[in-house]
């Protein structure tokens, strides 16, 4: 090739200095054509900078002459791809909620974009295949148990206007909460919700009541007893029998499903504080359509009625 011819004494062209284990490092030159592939690359270098996006400034990055942008592109892939399927999210759109899992277009249309929509946002909360998170009080939504209830129409309101949030007059339980019944609960919402406070022996004969009708071991003559405070106290949100009442989100009790757990210790917990779990009003947020989509997609998890 054009490289220069390589010595192999020192004493011709001397050593850089360095040795190891006898051997020494020459200073022969470095070959003229990786010289010159060196100046090429310093060369495209300049020239990128040039036509492309390369120094970044302190709120933006130089733009170049041709000046891309990887946001743009994506912006413009998204608006192609909406363009495409303008004509099924008018119709998803326009269609009654309750008539879209028996249309087979948009519902399979719906079940797509609303897992999208769903693994953006929910997925947080509610987890990948909506099994909720009971530690936290996010509830299941691939079972039949709802707060509100499980149609289309519900799900869709709870989406769009969410629960005790301050943010839409339309929330679900705006100002309700599960009150705190404890002599000694912490001030706040929950406490204030109460119209009276019960013992720690009342608590635990309601405690006890409860696990009685949702089928668990219980102490019989507390249960006896916490039957009375449950009329007293408990009836008015959660029925005769604790079935619960899904117009104001209060839960069966009856069923052994329990959004923050059911064993002893924790119905004690929450009756003692109280409960007052939020979520947002996506409605704002999203468009008609990817709360329509993301309700269809909830509603087939499972759970949906």
């Amino acid at each position: 090739m054009c490289a220069k011819k390589v010595t192999t004494k020192s004493e011709d062209v001397g050593t850089t200095g360095h040795q190891w284990d006898g051997i020494e490092e020459l200073n022969n030159p470095l070959p003229r054509w990786w010289v010159w592939i060196f100046y090429l690359t310093v060369i495209w270098g300049l020239g990128y900078t040039v036509f492309y996006p390369a120094w970044p400034l302190i709120s933006h990055a130089t733009q170049g002459i041709y000046g891309p942008s990887e946001r743009k592109a994506v912006d413009d892939d998204i608006a192609a791809w909406d363009a495409k399927n303008a004509e099924v999210k008018a119709k998803l759109v326009a269609a009654d909620v309750n008539a879209i899992p028996a249309d087979a277009t948009l519902k399979d249309y719906a079940a797509n974009a609303g897992k999208a929509v769903f693994n953006t946002y929910c997925v947080q909360c509610h987890m990948r295949e909506g099994q909720g998170n009971p530690a936290k009080g996010y509830p299941t939504l691939s079972d039949n148990d709802w707060l509100f209830g499980g149609t289309m129409d519900a799900i869709v309101a709870t989406v769009s206007h969410g629960v005790r949030n301050t943010t839409d007059a339309d929330a679900r339980n705006v100002g309700l909460y599960m009150p705190a019944w404890a002599e000694n609960a912490a001030p706040g919402p929950m406490a204030d919700a109460a119209s009276a406070k019960l013992t720690a022996d009342q608590i635990g004969q309601l405690v006890n009541y409860v696990l009685k009708i949702s089928g668990q071991s219980a102490d019989e003559a507390k249960a006896a007893a916490g039957m009375q405070l449950f009329a007293d106290n408990c009836v008015a949100c959660h029925g005769d029998g604790g079935q619960g009442n899904r117009d104001m989100g209060a839960p069966n009790l009856t069923d052994a499903i329990w959004l923050y757990g059911g064993s002893e210790a924790q119905l004690t917990a929450t009756i003692a504080n109280g409960r007052g779990g939020v979520m947002p009003a996506w409605s704002g947020r999203l468009s008609e359509g990817d709360i329509r989509s993301v309700a269809t997609y909830v509603h087939a998890l499972g759970g949906g009625e």
